[in-house]
């Protein structure tokens, strides 16, 4: 158990009608008593008059008392639920750091904890980071499920399923002399993986939670002058870019989230796709610009059908100038109708590119690992020798296994914890 007593605000900033302050540790109690006087039963809230050392009143806070191990972090655990003034949360927490073996938590220390006391698994810790940081509905969705442990829970029961079919396999092995056992169990746990790949192929045609994180990318291109930062500007509703008659005036990529509807989008201004310059700057940009092309969700392109790349969505721009508009969407800045009508089909292909099928969802170091996994049962099922197949279910298991957190390393802990606050 650590030697430390920790104790931090886990509510909001006050002012607030409520501020939360937790203590976790094998002196969690000894405090609460030293401020509290005689604690509450557990998991029973009571009213108790708080101290400091020279017995001057803190505050009127109720208490609540989790002895570990059966408690959020697996410790001793005490909360007191405060009047949210700045004041109050200031003398409360001045008092806890004068009691012996306490001090102030680090970011995500209550949940770190309870990682390593076994009150939670490494995926339920990312779930409950994913969830502090939620924007949208499908991001919800994602990281409740994975902090209530779905994730876990899936990767397990796959784990045990692999297990099951590597044991048929040694069984074929070690009597595959055995005529009964050669035909009427030597394929017995082909179908066993056969599922758990296709499992894990439909988990992997999911979008990331990355994906759900950023949103989809949208990238305005074209020749200079053709009207994308003034796009850009009438979908932000706000003057992000600098609009002038001047070609060539957007000389980098000008970047902007958003959130509508409950999509996030990543929406990119970008340099006008000259065919020819001497300037250096603008060349850059360029480059730049088609770069970011390449990685694009969608293509927004304002320039001829004939130079617009493959899948881009073409856009006349300027329609209240155009002849002609024939583009697969016209828009004009002066027209909020059109713009409009430009986000539906933004959010039709969001909707197709960024909607969760399932609750679960995957970071992409797990996807890649997801990948490794799959590609081993791939070829397991492709072995005709069975000590092949065995050995490519063995790679499979290992790198499952890592998934399910056997090989968490301390450099990756401290980078997950650090993205919490300090009395999570």
């Amino acid at each position: 158990m650590d030697a430390d007593t920790i104790y931090a605000l886990s509510s909001g900033a006050p002012p607030a009608a409520i501020a939360v302050v937790r203590v976790s540790g094998r002196h969690a109690l000894a405090a609460a008593a030293a401020l509290a006087g005689p604690l509450p039963p557990p998991r029973s809230a009571a009213v108790r008059t708080l101290r400091g050392s020279d017995g001057a009143p803190l505050d009127r806070a109720l208490v609540l008392v989790f002895p570990g191990p059966n408690s959020a972090t697996g410790e001793d655990l005490v909360e007191l639920h405060l009047h949210g003034g700045r004041a109050v949360v200031a003398a409360v927490s001045a008092a806890l750091a004068d009691q012996p073996g306490l001090r102030q938590a680090e970011p995500g220390e209550f949940t770190r904890r309870a990682l390593t006391n076994g009150r939670i698994d490494l995926h339920q810790a990312e779930g409950l980071a994913d969830l502090l940081e939620a924007e949208t509905e499908d991001q919800r969705r994602a990281a409740l499920a994975a902090s209530d442990g779905m994730l876990g829970e899936t990767l397990a029961g796959w784990l045990r399923s692999l297990s099951g079919a590597a044991a048929m396999i040694e069984a074929t092995i070690d009597y595959d002399e055995e005529a009964d056992i050669a035909h009427d169990r030597v394929d017995a746990w082909r179908p066993v993986v056969a599922a758990v790949r296709d499992e894990m192929v439909a988990l992997l045609a999911q979008p990331s939670v990355e994906r759900l994180r950023d949103g989809l990318l949208v990238v305005l291109a074209g020749p200079p002058n053709a009207g994308k930062s003034s796009l850009f500007n009438a979908l932000l509703g706000r003057d992000a870019a600098i609009v002038t008659p001047i070609a060539g005036t957007t000389r980098d990529v000008i970047e902007a989230h958003v959130v509508r509807s409950g999509i996030p989008y990543r929406l990119c201004d970008t340099a006008g796709l000259a065919e020819y310059t001497d300037d250096v700057v603008e060349q850059i940009g360029i480059d730049r610009a088609r770069a970011l092309s390449a990685q694009a969700d969608v293509i927004l392109w304002l320039g001829e059908r004939a130079t617009a790349p493959v899948g881009a969505v073409h856009v006349t721009a300027k329609a209240d100038l155009a002849h002609e508009p024939g583009g697969d969407i016209s828009v004009s800045t002066k027209s909020a109708g059109s713009i409009d009508r430009l986000w539906e089909l933004l959010a039709s292909h969001a909707r197709e590119q960024l909607t969760l099928r399932s609750d679960v969802a995957l970071r992409e170091t797990q996807r890649d690992a997801l990948r490794g996994v799959t590609d081993s049962l791939s070829n397991s099922l492709c072995e005709i020798e069975p000590l092949m197949s065995a050995e490519e279910l063995r790679v499979a298991r290992r790198l499952l296994g890592g998934l399910v957190g056997q090989d968490a390393t301390e450099a990756m802990l401290d980078a997950l914890f650090g993205r919490f606050c300090l009395g999570k």
